[in-house]
C-alpha cells in the first residue's frame, strides 16, 4: 500500500522559513519523480515543485522560483521541501505527491500539511 505522510507545517512569520518532510513507503521510492502540491484558488492543486527520481533534477512553480528547494534522500524514502522567505500567498495545505514514471500526472498523494504565513 503507497502511503505518503507529511509533516513539517506550522504557523511562520513573513520572511521565515520551514522545512517540510514527505515519509514515503508502499512502493519503490527511488525511481519515482516526486512533487510537492497545494490548492490555487479557482484551480484545484497547482504543482509547487518537482524532482526527478535521482534527485538531481527540479522544477519550480513561477510563485516559487529562487525561494524553495526540492532535495530528496533516496535512502530514506524520503522527500522535503526547504521553504526560505516565506510569503502571506504561501499559506495552503501543501501535499505530497508519487508521480506517474512516464507521463504527467501524479497518482497518489497524501493527507497534507498546514503552512500558515502571518505578516
Amino acid at each position: 500500500e503507497v502511503q505518503l505522510v507529511e509533516s513539517g507545517g506550522g504557523l511562520v512569520q513573513l520572511g521565515g522559513f520551514l522545512r517540510l518532510s514527505c515519509a514515503a513507503s508502499g512502493f519503490t521510492f527511488r525511481i519515482y519523480p516526486m512533487s510537492w502540491v497545494r490548492p490555487a484558488p479557482g484551480k484545484g492543486l497547482e504543482r509547487v515543485s518537482r524532482i526527478d527520481s535521482g534527485g538531481g533534477i527540479a522544477s519550480y512553480a513561477e510563485p516559487v522560483k529562487g525561494r524553495l528547494t526540492i532535495p530528496r534522500d533516496n535512502a530514506k524514502n524520503t522527500m522535503y521541501l526547504q521553504m526560505n522567505t516565506l510569503k502571506p500567498e504561501d499559506t495552503a495545505v501543501y501535499y505530497c505527491a508519487k508521480n506517474y514514471r512516464l507521463r504527467q500526472g501524479y497518482d497518489y498523494r497524501g493527507q497534507g500539511t498546514q503552512v500558515t504565513v502571518s505578516s
